[in-house]
């Protein structure tokens, strides 16, 4: 038996106008097409859909069964087309993100508040178990967007640049580092060094400074939270070098000390990875817009 959607439409419409003819009309075809339609569908199906000699026209008990699938299939045809048409004007779509950057929720939240207003309809996700292999699960489609200030080269990916930031360190006002005007990597070879849990090679502090002036830290301290560290560093039990923006409120704060690092200090940036085909889509050109501006906010205080 062959069915496809016009048959359930038909059936639909003539159930609800109660007459062939009426339901010709509703359907924009001739009365004369629409009995042979569902004369066509009776031979398939090699039962009666309708009960004829009844006025208003009635369905049989094998058109019911019809109907009820009607009345379940169409909607969600209707709702996918629906989808379709949302998707190629741009209204929905995915954004399931990943961040190679720990630090980087502290603007990310306050982007994605103003992304969900303008953007109900696409479907956000922060993907954070993905972190350490987040270039291979965007290439995979597992993710479609990747936080990092690390850009490499690879096929069929941009790196977006969002804004540039100072990596900076933090220690307690009574340390000794806080005598100096700014800190070089010989600093820190008697200091504990507080980060984030995550890889050296994701540390600001060890790929621009410790790692190549092959320098290594008294002690090296992981704790996940930034207001752990920032406690932690306040009690003078090690030092930190955080992202400026991380840093907007507790830099004026007399238990604390910020100093560069490196007499004009370090300067990196900050991108957003997408696959090339998504770069164009109107959603993620409106989320690196705020991803540009967001964090600039947070820097000026």
């Amino acid at each position: 038996m062959h069915l496809d959607f016009r048959h359930l439409r038909t059936i639909k419409a003539i159930h609800e106008a109660g007459g062939m003819a009426r339901a010709a009309e509703v359907l924009n075809i001739t009365q004369s097409a629409l009995s042979h339609q569902m004369k066509g569908l009776e031979d398939q199906a090699g039962v009666e859909l309708f009960v004829r000699r009844s006025k208003p026209l009635k369905l049989s008990p094998a058109g019911q069964r019809l109907l009820r699938a009607a009345d379940r299939i169409l909607p969600e045809v209707e709702a996918l087309a629906e989808e379709f048409r949302a998707l190629r004007m741009g209204r929905t779509g995915r954004l399931h993100i990943t961040l190679e950057c720990h630090a980087c929720y502290d603007w990310l939240f306050p982007v994605l508040e103003q992304f969900r207003h303008a953007w109900p309809e696409v479907d956000v996700d922060i993907r954070p178990g993905l972190a350490f292999d987040a270039m291979p699960a965007l290439r995979r489609e597992e993710v479609d967007l990747v936080i990092t200030s690390d850009p490499v080269k690879l096929d069929e990916v941009i790196f977006h640049p969002l804004f540039d930031y100072q990596p900076t360190l933090i220690a307690a006002a009574q340390n000794p580092i806080a005598a100096k005007p700014f800190v070089e990597a010989e600093d820190f070879r008697d200091q504990v060094v507080i980060t984030y849990p995550v890889d050296r090679s994701r540390l600001d502090i060890f790929t621009t400074l410790l790692t190549p002036a092959r320098v290594e830290p008294r002690a090296h301290r992981q704790v996940e939270l930034t207001a752990v560290i920032l406690m932690l560093v306040a009690s003078d039990r090690g030092v930190s070098v955080l992202p400026d923006w991380v840093l907007r409120e507790v830099k004026y704060q007399p238990d604390y000390v910020t100093r560069p690092i490196g007499k004009n200090g370090i300067t990196k940036r900050m991108y957003a990875a997408t696959r090339g085909e998504d770069a164009t889509q109107p959603y993620m050109a409106h989320f690196l817009k705020l991803a540009r501006s967001e964090p600039v906010k947070l820097q000026r205080g």
